[in-house]
């Protein structure tokens, strides 16, 4: 029995002593800081990126060597840069599927522009205004006809592939600027064909844009308009140019990714079902890293931790040598499974009410 003093027994913590009390405060803050970081946007595919990484590290033994990382930069960087162009078109609650086209339509156009006596930089400069005007026809059918973006950006994607299968007469061609007596060209060390190139761009392009997106008045308006596009143009928002601005840059990035990849490889290929294949990578890594396709709400930076998963599963599959038959498969569901990871977040954020 206590003492008959007057004063109350001390609190269970305090009777167990300090160490007790900051062990407690210590697991809590852990878990605080845990829930934190899973509850980013970014925060599941970067997990999921980075237990696939173990999980290819500890199993195949060639797929954590240095010669197989210089061969994963190609992959990922490419579909980074088209990611990251796709996020600000899906969080206006746009899509664009021509970006396949433009990747494909772009070093043709750089091609045939050279080719005919046209210097090198004024003809990528030239090439890449071409690709702007392709985003800004999108832009006009989209926010000013009101035809829906997937259905324009689908007519754009067949029409320009078409067009680039004839003007090319369906005959592949050697990238301009790839050599210069024998050697790699400066253009080509700058503009893909370097080891590193590709990827310092796409980091550049990530940069650039995650600022555009989070402290500039271009992205809070984009993300206005994706959330309430029409409280949006009553708060003064010009809606339609917020749209064809953004499929611009979404066509700007594609562009440039062809022209990178041909003079990477040192040739164009006519190829749409490659140009088809990286505009489905591009679109799922911008998903994967944590922009809704409702709009509203997205990140540059999660799209290229997306494609790196893309480029860590693509590449680790073919090294363990899975059939060509089941690796498609084994992709899909992956990506379901990384979207499943992403929608659960997104409801313990909403519970929590963590913003976009």
């Amino acid at each position: 029995m206590a003492e008959e003093t007057g004063n109350e027994a001390p609190p269970k913590d305090a009777q167990q002593g300090p160490a007790h009390s900051s062990s407690r405060a210590l697991g809590s803050g852990a878990f605080g800081l845990a829930k934190g970081f899973l509850t980013l946007r970014e925060g599941s595919v970067i997990v999921i990126t980075a237990l696939t990484f173990l999980y290819f590290s500890v199993n195949t033994p060639e797929f954590f060597t240095n010669s197989n990382f210089k061969s994963l930069l190609p992959y990922f960087a490419p579909i980074a840069i088209l990611g990251a162009g796709e996020v600000l078109l899906m969080i206006n609650g746009e899509i664009d599927l021509s970006i396949g086209a433009v990747y494909l339509f772009a070093p043709f156009l750089f091609y045939e522009l050279t080719n005919g006596g046209v210097p090198l930089i004024p003809g990528l400069i030239i090439a890449m205004l071409a690709c702007a005007l392709v985003g800004a026809i999108n832009g006009f059918f989209t926010a000013v006809v009101g035809i829906a973006s997937f259905i324009v950006t689908l007519g754009m994607l067949l029409g320009l592939e078409g067009l680039t299968l004839i003007i090319s007469h369906a005959q592949p061609v050697t990238a301009p600027g790839t050599t210069a007596g024998g050697e790699m060209d400066t253009f080509a060390k700058i503009f893909g064909g370097g080891l590193y190139s590709e990827l310092i761009w796409a980091l550049a392009i990530v940069v650039v844009l995650q600022v555009v997106l989070v402290r500039t008045r271009w992205g809070i308006y984009s993300v206005a308009v994706g959330g309430n596009r029409l409280g949006a143009a009553e708060a003064g928002i010009k809606v339609r140019w917020v749209i064809i601005r953004n499929f611009i840059v979404c066509s700007l990035c594609a562009g440039l990714v062809g022209v990178m990849e041909a003079t990477r490889t040192t040739s164009v290929q006519p190829d749409p079902s490659g140009a088809n294949s990286i505009l489905f990578d591009g679109i799922s890594a911008a998903v994967i890293g944590g922009t809704l396709l409702l709009g509203g709400s997205g990140t540059v930076v999660g799209a290229l931790i997306g494609a790196l998963f893309l480029g860590i599963l693509q590449d680790g599959l073919i090294i363990q040598g899975v059939n060509a038959d089941y690796l498609s498969f084994y992709q899909g569901l992956a990506i379901i499974l990384a979207m499943t990871a992403n929608v659960y977040v997104g409801r313990v954020r909403k519970g929590a009410g963590v913003g976009g």
